[in-house]
């Protein structure tokens, strides 16, 4: 496995060895030794969650404050999205700033958001089965959220506005400078 730190200290992007031959292929997704190594991290796994989505359906920007907050170890199974990881945390030298990171089926790509970041994705293709790995567990009161489309982000999500599906919670987030008095 490849880990390559982003612009975003501690967010890392994750491309498996892939072994394949007429038979198909084989990759070791996760090896927590393996991954905690090449991240410098102690991160230890403790849920894992998955959703079903069509195209043009964004989740997002959400997180878990305080205690509660959340690394996740984000793929896709099936489809396509681009992903988004926001820096969340006040005195990090990239706070609100993004990375935005293609995930697919085909690439194998895991991206690494650590605790303190919003997460978010779009899906690309006609349907996406996203899987992702949390260090800590749901706590409902602890959910916090920033505005997809907030301008100060400035987050290019590939798709049009007119294309994208939002749930009702997430369209009515507050902005990024509502939420951290940027």
């Amino acid at each position: 496995m490849k880990a390559t730190e982003t612009k975003l200290k501690g967010c890392f992007i994750l491309e498996p060895t892939k072994f394949g031959d007429s038979r198909g292929y084989f990759f070791e997704s996760f090896n927590e030794q393996t991954f905690n190594k090449l991240t410098g991290t102690e991160t230890h796994f403790v849920q894992d969650n998955q959703s079903y989505s069509t195209r043009g359906v964004l989740r997002g920007l959400h997180a878990q404050a305080g205690e509660h907050a959340q690394a996740k170890l984000v793929r896709v199974l099936e489809g396509k999205v681009i992903d988004v990881a926001v820096d969340a945390r006040p005195g990090s030298e990239t706070f609100g700033q993004h990375v935005a990171v293609e995930l697919s089926a085909e690439n194998n790509v895991q991206l690494f958001v650590p605790r303190g970041f919003l997460h978010g994705f779009v899906v690309l293709s006609d349907t996406a089965t996203f899987f992702y790995k949390c260090d800590n567990f749901y706590n409902k009161a602890a959910e916090c959220g920033v505005k997809f489309d907030d301008p100060e982000l400035g987050i290019d999500w590939g798709m049009s506005a007119d294309e994208l599906i939002i749930s009702d919670k997430d369209q009515v987030l507050p902005t990024f400078s509502e939420v951290f008095n940027k």
